[in-house]
């Protein structure tokens, strides 16, 4: 039986109802009569219920997830989507830099680009583990507090059965078997970015990036709220409509892994950073789902013109100033960056952020996920080993987390030579991936690519 995770209507219902929740609404009645007539829950981990549900389920789940789409939301003035009211919320929103700052070096983009895939494939095995279960895997072998990739040589076996790693990544992500960097949609994403830019330059719209999503990213390679956008494109929708329509994934983490080029091609210019990101993220997302990847974008920005790993703080500061300042992603960060400057023990932090959202939010979902990277990052003051460390040992999205943590710390660093060997040999400076002709690229061409295109503007129109 094929069941499309991430796509049916029995299982969107229970997510958006959490979602609405979430997001200012009131959805306790919806949720009664949704629990009276049979629905489950949605599933905590996987992305599709192991059975179908009846027919008439089926459409009443999808009645109701357009019921829900019309409650009204306590949260809208002070969250947003549109950009001008974002920028209206944002009293210290950058000003425009003029383009005056210059283009990082190749070799700076380079450890970028090695930072990111770095940083996720450390994450990539214990993905959807529960944070004890990462912790025991970790510490079982000797490698905790967190310093190198995971392995399963030294696991006991039963540890291993009752917290096996992550299915698809068990074979290509163990520090026994890293053979260069394995496909992964968080690196699948600043790819296709890269093709955005030679195609349209920085002027693209959201319906460019919609194009080339329908041209160059097969369906099965999309997870969440990309998939939903996906599906509504063929359905003959429009952005920014393909980020509402029965879309419970709308606050999660897609946009936030897609922002990193959008924040390398603007050093110096969070503001023009923020923008463009805030054009791609809205094919997929609303409000905190935008709000982190602007927050992300932004943050680089900075962090492509600093001048050591301790600027890690000013550029964080430099994010939350282009997300509106009460909105629940903004509170979070605070919050975040809070306990990781009061806390020296770095699981204690974890602990506190998850005692905070675990229990409302699902673990793709943006708001906790940034929170911890930005906790990640401001605890190890900015170094690129404990940014990523601290950003997978905190559990929920581990390879995205370590993929974002590892982007931004390595770029600060500024060059390839700052990264530890024991990370980056085993990349063998090569990474697959499904993304037009990109398969076995090396870091290196990746890095002079994205410099090439720092002020490139498109020929075509």
């Amino acid at each position: 039986m094929l069941r499309l995770t991430w796509v049916q209507p029995e299982d969107l219902l229970g997510h958006e109802l959490r979602q609405a929740a979430l997001d200012g609404r009131e959805p306790s009645r919806i949720a009664e009569r949704w629990g009276a007539a049979g629905g489950r829950a949605a599933p905590l981990r996987a992305g599709a219920s192991a059975e179908p549900a009846s027919r008439y389920l089926r459409t009443l789940a999808e009645d109701l997830l357009d019921e829900l789409a019309d409650l009204p939301s306590r949260l809208t003035d002070d969250e947003p989507t549109d950009l001008k009211k974002i920028k209206s919320l944002c009293p210290n929103w950058p000003s425009d830099s003029g383009t005056t700052t210059a283009r990082p070096a190749p070799p700076r983009l380079e450890a970028a680009w090695l930072g990111r895939a770095v940083g996720c494939l450390l994450g990539k095995p214990v993905e959807k583990l529960p944070l004890e279960a990462i912790r025991h895997l970790a510490e079982s072998t000797g490698n905790w507090p967190l310093a190198g990739y995971f392995t399963a040589r030294g696991v006991p076996p039963d540890l291993l059965t009752a917290h096996p790693w992550n299915r698809r990544s068990a074979t290509t992500s163990l520090a026994e078997n890293i053979d260069g960097m394995p496909e992964d949609d968080d690196l699948n994403y600043p790819l296709l970015n890269l093709l955005l830019l030679q195609r349209h330059g920085k002027t693209f719209t959201t319906t460019d990036v919609a194009r080339l999503w329908l041209d160059e990213l097969p369906p099965g390679r999309t997870f969440t709220a990309e998939r939903i956008a996906h599906r509504n494109l063929l359905l003959g929708l429009e952005p920014p409509h393909t980020a509402r329509h029965r879309n419970p994934f709308r606050e999660w983490i897609g946009a936030l892994i897609r922002a990193d080029v959008h924040g390398w091609t603007n050093p110096g210019d969070p503001s023009a950073a923020a923008e463009q990101a805030h054009r791609d993220a809205t094919l997929t997302h609303t409000a905190n789902g935008v709000y982190a990847a602007m927050f992300t974008a932004a943050v680089i920005a900075q962090a492509a013109a600093a001048t050591g790993t301790d600027d890690i703080h000013a550029c964080l500061r430099t994010g939350l100033t282009v997300i509106p300042p009460r909105s629940r992603l903004a509170e979070a960060i605070h919050h975040a960056i809070h306990l990781a400057g009061t806390h020296e023990d770095f699981d204690t932090v974890v602990d506190e952020l998850h005692a905070t959202h675990a229990h409302t939010h699902h673990w793709v979902h943006a708001i906790p996920n940034t929170a911890l990277i930005a906790a990640a990052l401001t605890h190890a003051n900015g170094d690129f080993t404990g940014s990523i460390c601290r950003a997978v040992s905190g559990g929920w999205d581990t390879d995205s987390n370590g993929a974002t943590a590892g982007s931004i710390a390595a770029l600060l660093t500024g060059t390839p030579a700052a990264l530890p060997h024991h990370w980056t040999a085993p990349l063998k400076n090569r990474l697959a991936t499904s993304v037009a002709d990109f398969n076995g690229t090396g870091f290196d061409a990746l890095a002079q690519l994205t410099h090439d295109l720092t002020h490139w503007e498109a020929t075509h129109p």
